[in-house]
C-alpha cells in the first residue's frame, strides 16, 4: 500500500497538461521509470504528432488483454501550488489524482503481481483529455484481437464500474453571409448572425431526450463591429448518444443542414469522435468482475451508465469486450475537490489483477466463449 501511494504521488507531482507536449513527455518518462521498477521492462516510447505514449507488451504471442490508461490531465501548470498533493484522513488529493494518475499506478502495480504476463499489453496515452487525436489509431491497433480491454478511468459514484458510455460527436457549423453597413444599407447584407440563429434552433431540435440523445450548441461567434451586418458566424456542437444508430442519424442530419436566408452558405465540419460503449460490450466482463469481487471479499459491485466518453469507447467500437471505471474510487474529476479514497486503492488493484489473470488463464482453445466473453465469441 505504501509503495502504491508513493508511486501515485510521484505521478501526480509531475504536472502534465495535455496541451504541453514537453510536459507530457516528462510525465511519460516518470511513468516509464515507475513501470521499469515494477515490471522490469522498458516500455516503447511512441511519439505521434509530438505526443508521447507508452506501451508495454509481454510475451511473443498476440496480445490478449489490454490495460488502458492516460497520463495527461486537464490541470494547467502551477496547479500543485493551489492544489498540493496530500493524504489526510484516508483521502488522497492532488491535480489529476482521480483522473487518472492513480489508475495508471494501479495498472502497473496490478501487472507486477501477475505470475505470468504473457499476452498482456499496457498502453498509457498522452492526449485522452483532448479526445485522443494522436492516439486513437494506436489504441485500436493495440486492442485489436484482444479478449478484453480493462480501462483504468476512475470509477463512477460509489465505486461503480462504467459499463456503458455515450458516444461523442463534435461539429463546427460555419455560416457565410455578406457584410453591409448596419445603418446605411443593412438590406444589402446577408446577416450571418440571423442565419446561425436559425441553424442553432434546427440543431437543438435534433436531440431526442427519450433516446438519451443530446445535441447541444455550445460556443457561438458572430460579427465584427456593432455597426456591421455580420458576414460570418459559427457554432460548435456537442452530441452524445447511447447507440450507433442515433449517432449516424444525427451525423446525417448535421451534414444536410440547409441555409434559411437567401444567399447564405452553411458549412459543417467535424463528425463522430468516439463510438458508444454499449452495454453488450461490458456485460460478460462485468459478470466476471462481480464473481471475482465476491471471491476477494470486496462486496457487491455496481455498474453505471455515464455520458462522458473515454478511450474505452474506441476499444468497444472495434468489437473488443471492454470494462471501464476500474481505476480509483473517489470523485471531483477536473474540479477543485478531486480526490481518491485511499482504502479502496488496494482493493481495486487486487480486483484488476484478478480480472487480468483470469482472462489470461481461461482462454478457450476450442474457440468457444470463456467467462470474459459470455456475451460473444472468443477471438482466438
Amino acid at each position: 500500500m505504501s509503495d502504491l501511494l508513493a508511486d501515485i504521488e510521484t505521478l501526480v507531482r509531475c504536472e502534465s497538461p495535455s496541451s504541453d507536449h514537453e510536459a507530457v513527455a516528462r510525465s511519460a518518462e516518470v511513468v516509464a521509470e515507475v513501470g521499469l521498477r515494477l515490471l522490469g521492462a522498458e516500455p516503447e516510447r511512441i511519439v505521434v504528432d509530438g505526443v508521447t505514449h507508452l506501451r508495454w507488451r509481454f510475451g511473443d504471442g498476440p496480445a490478449r488483454v489490454l490495460l488502458l490508461g492516460h497520463h495527461d490531465t486537464v490541470w494547467p501548470h502551477g496547479s500543485l501550488e493551489t492544489h498540493p498533493f496530500s493524504v489526510r484522513d484516508g483521502v488522497l488529493r492532488g491535480p489529476g489524482c482521480f483522473d487518472m494518475k492513480a489508475g495508471v499506478a494501479m495498472a502497473l502495480h496490478a501487472a507486477a503481481t501477475l505470475p505470468d504476463r504473457d499476452g498482456l499489453s499496457i498502453l498509457v496515452t498522452g492526449d485522452e483529455e483532448l479526445g485522443s487525436p494522436s492516439s486513437r489509431a494506436l489504441i485500436e491497433e493495440t486492442a485489436a484481437g484482444c479478449d478484453a480491454a480493462f480501462v483504468l478511468e476512475a470509477s463512477a459514484d460509489g465505486g461503480a464500474l462504467k459499463c456503458r458510455r455515450k458516444g461523442v460527436s463534435h461539429y463546427r457549423v460555419e455560416v457565410t453571409g455578406r457584410a453591409a453597413h448596419a445603418g446605411l444599407e443593412p438590406e444589402k447584407g446577408i446577416n450571418a448572425g440571423i442565419e446561425i440563429s436559425h441553424q442553432i434552433l434546427a440543431i437543438a431540435a435534433l436531440a431526442d431526450p427519450v433516446a438519451g440523445t443530446s445535441v447541444t450548441p455550445t460556443v457561438v461567434s458572430a460579427g465584427t463591429t456593432v455597426n456591421t451586418v455580420p458576414a460570418a458566424a459559427s457554432v460548435a456542437v456537442d452530441v452524445r448518444v447511447w447507440d450507433e444508430a442515433e449517432q449516424l442519424r444525427v451525423d446525417r442530419a448535421m451534414r444536410e443542414l440547409p441555409a434559411v436566408l437567401e444567399g447564405a452558405e452553411v458549412r459543417v465540419t467535424g463528425g463522430i469522435n468516439r463510438p458508444p460503449l454499449e452495454a453488450a460490450s461490458s456485460a460478460g466482463l462485468f459478470a466476471l468482475a462481480q464473481d471475482l469481487a465476491g471471491d476477494l471479499g470486496l462486496g457487491t459491485l455496481t455498474s453505471a451508465s455515464v455520458g462522458g466518453a473515454s478511450d474505452g469507447n474506441y476499444t468497444a467500437g472495434i468489437g473488443v469486450a471492454t470494462l471501464d471505471g476500474l481505476g480509483a474510487v473517489g470523485g471531483g474529476a477536473h474540479a477543485d475537490h478531486e480526490h481518491v479514497v485511499v482504502a479502496e486503492l488496494p482493493r481495486r488493484t487486487a480486483l484488476l489483477a484478478a480480472l487480468v489473470e483470469n482472462v489470461l488463464a481461461k482462454r478457450d482453445p476450442s474457440g468457444g466463449t470463456n467467462r470474459a466473453g459470455e456475451s460473444g465469441t472468443a477471438r482466438r
